[in-house]
């Protein structure tokens, strides 16, 4: 569905200088400086796939997901979304592709909601039984029929999410971009709206790619996420493979059937035990949940565990912050060499 290659975007930014003489050298030299947004990243997507494009703020994001959706041009590269490169057949491009840019309204702001469905049919030349059935589907799973007949100006941020969301999808779209689809918004509507895109990702098949600072988001919707950093991609992979590698420890809550001496069980460290309740800690790198369970099940009767996984926005803050990708990077190198 989407293939990249080498891809680079270059922006040139003046270069501001302090002071008098700065300012009237800046108004008749125009200095400027080169800023990579996008710094050769290389990835492919395949027809289905819901997939999390993870960064801070200016690592390159939306630039990239802007360069896909035919908004710009790359300085370099090659892409090819779903047999189309974005810029050149913007047209066709842009009829089989979905967009939700946070709290950025595609919905005509003085209009029903309702009649801006009817707009977007015509728009997208959708036929009239596949825009019932699909205004139906999504009237019910989003809860649009408290608002349907409501002018957009007056909707709550989350009903013009819900709303933006339907109109995205509505045309039934080959792959869907969505950046920061929950910002804002309570836990209801942001389960309602996780609900949506799942649903809508397995029995439509939508390729989805998902940009978001709420990393329950990422959790609870994507297998595969991408993580870039100053305009270089320094992840792509299975969200539960890094966690595995960077997420610390795991904890597994074990209540015995019934209190007794204190627990000691290979390959984990006892953190708490407090009556019959025992929490320990361990590093998935070095010993599963299961062979933790076989060994404490073989000498103690169990009543009751649980599992606790380390939490992803945790994970995520302090491979950005230590540097943790780069640091694996460099140790893998060395031993090749």
């Amino acid at each position: 569905m989407i293939e990249v290659q080498d891809l680079r975007k270059e922006f040139r930014v003046m270069r501001h200088r302090e002071g008098a003489l700065g300012a009237v050298r800046n108004l008749f030299s125009r200095e400027y400086r080169l800023v990579r947004a996008v710094d050769g990243i290389d990835f492919s997507i395949v027809r289905g796939e819901l997939v999390g494009y993870l960064g801070p703020n200016g690592a390159g994001k939306s630039t990239t997901i802007k360069m896909l959706t035919g908004i710009l041009v790359p300085t370099s590269g090659e892409v090819v979304v779903n047999g189309r490169v974005p810029w050149r057949e913007r047209r066709a491009h842009v009829s089989r592709i979905g967009v939700v840019f946070g709290q950025r309204n595609a919905l005509w702001w003085d209009l029903p909601v309702v009649e801006s469905f009817d707009l977007l049919r015509h728009i997208y030349r959708i036929p009239a039984d596949r825009y019932r059935s699909n205004r139906a589907q999504f009237e019910e799973i989003l809860g649009l029929g408290e608002f349907l007949h409501t002018p957009v100006r007056s909707l709550s941020l989350g009903q013009m999410m819900r709303a933006n969301l339907a109109a995205a999808f509505l045309h039934d779209p080959d792959i869907v971009f969505l950046d920061e689809p929950t910002i804002g918004l309570d836990v209801v509507a942001k389960e309602r709206i996780r609900c949506f895109i799942r649903r809508v990702n397995q029995e439509r098949g939508v390729t989805v790619i998902l940009t978001t600072h709420d990393l329950s988001d990422v959790e609870r919707l994507c297998r595969r996420v991408m993580m870039i950093d100053h305009g270089r991609l320094i992840y792509d992979g299975q969200l539960q493979e890094l966690l595995a590698r960077f997420g610390g420890e795991r904890e597994l809550v074990v209540d015995l059937a019934e209190p007794g001496d204190q627990v000691i069980v290979e390959g984990a460290r006892v953190v708490s035990q407090e009556g019959a309740r025992v929490t320990l800690a361990f590093y998935p790198a070095e010993a599963s949940a299961s062979d933790l369970i076989a060994r404490l099940a073989a000498r103690y009767r169990l009543a009751d565990l649980s599992v606790r996984e380390p939490q992803i926005e945790a994970t995520v803050r302090r491979i950005y912050e230590e540097g943790l990708l780069d640091q694996a990077r460099s140790a893998e190198d060395t031993a090749r060499a």
